[in-house]
C-alpha cells in the first residue's frame, strides 16, 4: 500500500516481470564485478589467507598452504572471486530490493527504510572486517598452537576458504542484530520490555551460537558472543525510536 491516491494496483504478472528485470540487473552487475576481479583471483586468495599463513610454524612456513584436489588451484580462487563479487555488489542488490518493495510502503515506513538499508550494508561489512582483522588471527592461532607434535600442519586451500567464508558470513549476519531487533520492534512482533526480560536467554543464546560457529574453546566463543550481545543492546537502544514511531502512528490512525 502507498500514500499516493493515484497509485493503481498492478497485476501479479507485472510484479513478476519487475522482479525478473531486477534479478537480471543484479546478475549482470555481479558478473561484471566478477569479470573485473577475475584477473586478481590469486591475489585475493593470498590476501584472505594471510591471517593463517602468518601463523604457520616456522619450519613449514616456506611451504605454505597446500592443494590436495586436482582442480583446487583453479576452482578455489574462482569461488573466492565470485563470493567477493557478491559482497561488493551488496549495495546494488539491496538497492534493487528496495526499488521492488518501496511502492508497497507507507510514507512513514519509507522514512526508516533507507537508513536501515545503508546501516545493513555498513554493519555487514563491519562484521567481515572484524572477522578478518580480529577473529581469524585468533582462531587460526588456536588451531596452529594445538597441532600435534611431529605432524606437519599444512591446511588445504579449499578447506581454508570454506572455513573463512563461514566465519565471514557468521560475523556479517551477526552484525545485523541491531537491524533485526529494530525491525521486530517496528513491526510490532515483539515489545522492548519483552526483549529486556529475555536478556538472560539471549545472552546464553549468543554463547550457543558462538559454540557452533567458532572452535571449541571459551575464548573463541567469547569473541563472537560478546559482540553479538553488545549489538543486541545497541539494537534495543535504537528500537525505542521504532516503538515511539509505531505508537504515534497508531494514535494518528485512531484519531
Amino acid at each position: 500500500m502507498t500514500d499516493n491516491p493515484n497509485d493503481v494496483a498492478q497485476p501479479l504478472v507485472a510484479h513478476l516481470k519487475e522482479l525478473r528485470d531486477r534479478l537480471i540487473k543484479t546478475i549482470i552487475v555481479v558478473i561484471a564485478v566478477f569479470a573485473v576481479l577475475y584477473y586478481f583471483a590469486n591475489d585475493l586468495y593470498v590476501i584472505v589467507s594471510k591471517p593463517l599463513e602468518r601463523l604457520l610454524p616456522e619450519n613449514i612456513a616456506d611451504v605454505g598452504l597446500i592443494a590436495t584436489g586436482v582442480t583446487s588451484p583453479f576452482l578455489v580462487p574462482l569461488k573466492l572471486t565470485l563470493v567477493t563479487a557478491v559482497f561488493i555488489a551488496i549495495p546494488f542488490i539491496l538497492h534493487q530490493t528496495w526499488g521492488f518493495i518501496a511502492p508497497a510502503l507507507y510514507k512513514h515506513e519509507k522514512k526508516f527504510a533507507v537508513p536501515l538499508l545503508i546501516s545493513s550494508v555498513l554493519l555487514f561489512y563491519c562484521g567481515i572486517a572484524f572477522a578478518y582483522f580480529v577473529v581469524l588471527p585468533i582462531i587460526f592461532g588456536f588451531f596452529a598452537a594445538i597441532s600435534i607434535e611431529g605432524i606437519a600442519y599444512l591446511p588445504d586451500i579449499s578447506n581454508v576458504l570454506d572455513f573463512i567464508l563461514k566465519i565471514f558470513f557468521a560475523f556479517g549476519i551477526a552484525f545485523e542484530i541491531p537491524i533485526a531487533t529494530f525491525l521486530m520492534v517496528w513491526a510490532g512482533i515483539v515489545e522492548i520490555e519483552s526483549l529486556r526480560k529475555k536478556r538472560p536467554y539471549i545472552f546464553v543464546g549468543c554463547f550457543a551460537v558462538g559454540m557452533l560457529v567458532t572452535p571449541p574453546d571459551i575464548f573463541s566463543q567469547t569473541i563472537l558472543a560478546v559482540p553479538m550481545w553488545l549489538l543486541f543492546e545497541i539494537g534495543l537502544i535504537f528500537s525505542r525510536f521504532a516503538a515511539k514511531n509505531r505508537a504515534s502512528n497508531t494514535a494518528s490512525a485512531e484519531n
